[in-house]
């Protein structure tokens, strides 16, 4: 049974080279989820596939049905959960072009329908989420990111998680770098923590795209960020193939 998924974001809708098995589409108690999960065969490993943002990218942030994504995952048997997500640079080491495995995130959202244990008959529950993202994922991930050649990553950094869909101010990136933050971008919360609240092991692939509002002297390029997306997401998808073969992925 397949317990490994890959949720796909901004300019990753599909899983070119997943051999198709299966196509799902999950009721769950909180209604649909983005798409159907698509499952099959990538890289020698059986994984189970879903689109963030929908097959035809037509939901924004604010607007993904998190709670149903993850309970989807979760009623077919996903233990572990690789997320992709296109970011912003906040810090210097996060260049245009690199992939970021972050160890820590900032929630900055707001009215995301964001945990399980709303209350009802069941009991009220207060999990740990210290570390939110999985070592085993993120150890995979950062050697699935070192064997791709010309790739640059970044082994660690705080993913800042705003609300969106528009582009932070430059004062609200400031405060961002104060807090800690080193990327920032749109999905990475209620995901991380609904993941950690079912018990499923949960690690970013995070893609830098644009350097953050007011971190240069250039404004953040709109224009440009189709282009940049599309080059960005071709050497996501190598880095994704390179962890499913890696040896801390096979042997876990």
């Amino acid at each position: 049974m397949t317990t490994l998924a890959i949720i796909g974001g901004t300019g990753l809708t599909r899983m070119d080279g997943l051999t198709v098995t299966r196509r799902e589409m999950v009721k769950t108690p909180y209604g649909a989820p983005s798409c159907p999960i698509v499952s099959g065969e990538l890289g020698g490993q059986e994984i189970a596939f879903l689109a963030r943002h929908g097959s035809a990218h037509r939901i924004p942030p604010h607007r993904v049905n998190y709670c149903a994504n993850i309970w989807a995952l979760h009623s077919v048997g996903i233990k572990r959960i690789i997320a992709l997500g296109a970011v912003n640079g906040i810090h210097a080491d996060c260049t245009v072009g690199a992939i970021v495995i972050p160890d820590q995130i900032i929630d900055y959202t707001s009215c995301r329908e964001n945990t399980f244990f709303d209350g009802g008959d069941d009991p009220v529950e207060h999990i740990d989420f210290s570390y939110p993202y999985d070592q085993t994922l993120r150890q995979a991930l950062t050697e699935g990111a070192r064997a791709v050649e010309g790739v640059r990553v970044v082994e660690h950094g705080v993913y800042g998680a705003t609300q969106g869909p528009r582009q932070e101010t430059a004062a609200e990136i400031r405060r961002m770098a104060r807090d800690g933050c080193t990327i920032v971008g749109m999905t990475g919360m209620p995901e991380a923590s609904l993941a950690a609240e079912l018990g499923i092991a949960y690690a970013c692939c995070a893609v830098v795209i644009n350097p953050a509002a007011g971190t240069n002297d250039q404004p953040v390029d709109a224009a440009a960020f189709p282009a940049a997306v599309t080059h960005a997401m071709d050497d996501a998808r190598q880095v994704l193939f390179r962890t499913l073969q890696s040896n801390t992925l096979q042997g876990s």
